[in-house]
């Protein structure tokens, strides 16, 4: 049995390396932004109750209070995404429980599959230090001097690229989060201080083409999967 699970969406970032006057969650593609193509990917995910967007401050952001049929709930995101992350975690109904599963997922990253968020449920529910999304790493690695040389070449067996979502107990995750920013340390995942907590996430084998929008190519693929979908339906 699939356990339930809340979403939470941080969206308060800028997007510095996608450049533009937009942000690259806020992009539109076919007359909806990233984000709400995002948003629907997961909601479309039986066992998922709602979702939570932090969003930046002030930001005057169109925002559905329902995306197919699931309550959409906004917050204040922070300076850091681990802010941002805290904040949709306290937004979360309290009748939820604190035991509920948290996915939690990248604004620019809208094309992860029904399949994947299915196993991503399964491992966290069967396991107490939660999952995440991620690709074994298969292309040939390669660690650098200081002079942009090749160094060695490291051994990619053991090595993984994170994605999302990430998929953890709600409490735990707050309480992981805090404990990192109160020791000074800036989480750049949720797993990172979930590690820092000393707990060690279930790796779940996902797909390739769950891309992380960054850079306009990435922007111009998901168009063309979008034009694809539109095509078939």
């Amino acid at each position: 049995m699939i356990p339930r699970a809340w979403c939470v969406v941080p969206a308060a970032g800028s997007g510095q390396r996608f450049g533009g006057p937009v942000a690259k969650q806020f992009v539109e593609v076919e007359g909806k932004s990233v984000l709400l193509h995002s948003l629907e990917a997961l909601a479309r995910h039986a066992s998922v109750e709602g979702l939570v967007v932090a969003l930046p401050p002030s930001a005057d952001v169109e925002l559905p209070t329902q995306v197919l049929g699931k309550p959409v709930l906004r917050c204040e995101g922070g300076a850091s995404r681990a802010d941002s992350v805290l904040a949709g975690l306290r937004r979360i109904p309290a009748n939820a429980g604190t035991d509920i599963l948290v996915m939690v997922h990248d604004a620019a990253r809208p094309n992860v599959q029904l399949d994947d968020l299915t196993a991503l449920l399964a491992a966290a529910g069967a396991s107490p230090s939660g999952a995440l999304l991620a690709l074994p790493m298969n292309d040939t690695l390669k660690q650098s001097n200081d002079a942009a040389e090749v160094a060695c070449t490291v051994p990619r067996g053991r090595y993984w690229r994170a994605m999302t979502p990430q998929c953890f107990a709600k409490d735990r995750l707050i309480q992981a989060l805090e404990a990192a920013r109160n020791a000074g340390i800036e989480v750049t995942d949720e797993s990172m201080a979930m590690e820092h907590a000393g707990v060690h996430p279930k790796l779940v084998a996902g797909r390739a083409d769950n891309l992380k929008i960054t850079t306009q190519p990435d922007l111009d693929w998901f168009r063309i999967q979008v034009a694809m979908r539109a095509s078939q339906s």
